[in-house]
């Protein structure tokens, strides 16, 4: 890849995100449209500027992201940055209120925290990602503003979703917005407000979800078929997570044959497992960053509990910067979230894998450069540490190997174009 190519050949060399990033920057060139195999992807406009695209590059978090930077005396002590980015705290809790932990993903704390921002912090709203009211195959960007926004947008979305196109309209606001999305959205976010700085006055804090990979839509679509809803029916609602811990995928139809409406079910394993995660983009496998390591706070599943049908939810969340800590204990303060600390080791062990696969990405790229695709840069990551350390001689071959069979199964040397005019792509 060149040097700094434009925005039209990172899409075509498979490493765009979704993420919106372009689309917030210049939104009268790139405009972001749904494609039913990749996922979110800018459509931009046929007079753009090489020069006008390259700039868009530079703050394009699927060429390459920088690490984080936080100061050592800041951190807490005990681990390897390279592995978990930065780390102040590490806490687990929930939502004290039960609407809320209900609804939400795991125990509703970034929920609460959203609502908390807007009530009681002088917040203007806070940017989301909701089901489309028209089509809830897809997701929507939106600015919540109230109670009953914020619960629109509870619980996660394993689908294509591009917040950071939202940023736009936080440009000249006088009150901060809280943002939430993927880690690739925040390092999206954060790359715009390093470039627009007037912009960064806007967000008054960032909040990361833990993220094993977005599916496209027609990961979607084969849960649907999976659940037993025909291609005539009409999709009512999807829902993948939420109403307990880790909440089932479930779907809501009108039978197009007898008019009534059906709902189905499988457990949260069972589609994402067995169905989902066999539709990520491929810029995902290349992701290093997973647990938000760009954002005031990430919050997640702690895995290391068990699952259990009564169990009514808890969140990990990592405290990442210090206005994270200021607003996490003023939550706390408030009676919103019910927390307690915990130790670097339950980060671990509520993302056993996430070392491997950090370092697997290391790999990966060397590959995929080797065989003449792209990979993104992660300048000063020192991936290659993590590589060293916490892959095994086979797993070492495995993420090099691998990866030169699926950029040649995926053919991931033709360019994913775009049919401009109309706004897919093939």
């Amino acid at each position: 890849m060149l040097p700094m190519p434009t925005l039209r050949q990172v899409v075509d060399r498979h490493l765009c995100m979704g993420c919106g990033t372009c689309a917030a920057a210049s939104p009268d060139l790139v405009r972001m449209v749904d494609t039913e195999s990749h996922g979110r992807r800018p459509l931009i406009a046929s007079d753009a500027e090489p020069a006008a695209l390259r700039a868009l590059a530079e703050v394009c978090p699927g060429y390459g992201i920088g690490p984080a930077r936080v100061p050592e005396a800041q951190l807490a002590r005990g681990y390897d940055q390279a592995a978990w980015g930065p780390v102040l705290e590490v806490w687990e809790g929930h939502a004290t209120d039960p609407e809320l932990r209900f609804r939400g993903s795991s125990g509703g704390v970034v929920s609460a925290l959203a609502l908390f921002c807007i009530e009681a912090q002088g917040f203007e709203g806070a940017v989301q990602v909701r089901a489309r009211g028209d089509q809830p195959l897809l997701n929507e960007s939106v600015i919540s503003r109230s109670r009953d926004d914020v619960l629109a947008a509870s619980a996660s979305r394993y689908a294509p979703a591009s917040p950071c196109e939202r940023l736009g309209d936080l440009r000249g606001s006088t009150s901060p917005h809280v943002f939430i999305g993927k880690p690739c959205d925040v390092a999206g976010a954060v790359s715009l407000m390093a470039a627009e700085p007037p912009l960064a006055a806007s967000v008054g804090l960032s909040i990361s979800i833990f993220c094993a990979g977005t599916p496209s839509a027609a990961g979607t679509r084969e849960l649907m078929r999976h659940l037993g809803m025909g291609e005539d029916d009409e999709l009512l609602e999807v829902r993948y997570r939420g109403r307990g811990w880790p909440g089932d995928m479930a779907v809501r139809y009108r039978d197009a044959a007898t008019g009534s409406v059906k709902s189905a079910s499988t457990s949260y394993a069972d589609g994402w497992g067995n169905i989902l995660q066999k539709h990520k983009q491929w810029r995902c496998q290349l992701c290093a960053d997973h647990i938000g390591e760009h954002a005031d706070l990430s919050v997640g599943d702690p895995w290391y509990r068990p699952i259990g049908a009564d169990n009514p939810g808890q969140s990990l969340i990592v405290v990442r910067t210090e206005r994270g800590r200021t607003m996490l204990r003023e939550a706390l303060r408030a009676g919103v979230l019910a927390l307690e600390s915990r130790s670097l080791a339950t980060l671990a062990a509520s993302q056993p894998n996430l070392e491997h696969t950090r370092g697997a990405v290391f790999g990966r790229c060397v590959a995929a450069r080797v065989a003449g695709a792209a990979a993104p840069r992660y300048p000063g990551a020192q991936l290659y540490r993590v590589w060293w350390r916490a892959l095994t001689p086979l797993a070492k071959l495995q993420s090099l190997v691998g990866t030169l069979k699926r950029v040649l199964n995926k053919r991931l040397l033709r360019a994913e174009r775009a049919t401009r005019a109309a706004g897919q792509y093939s």
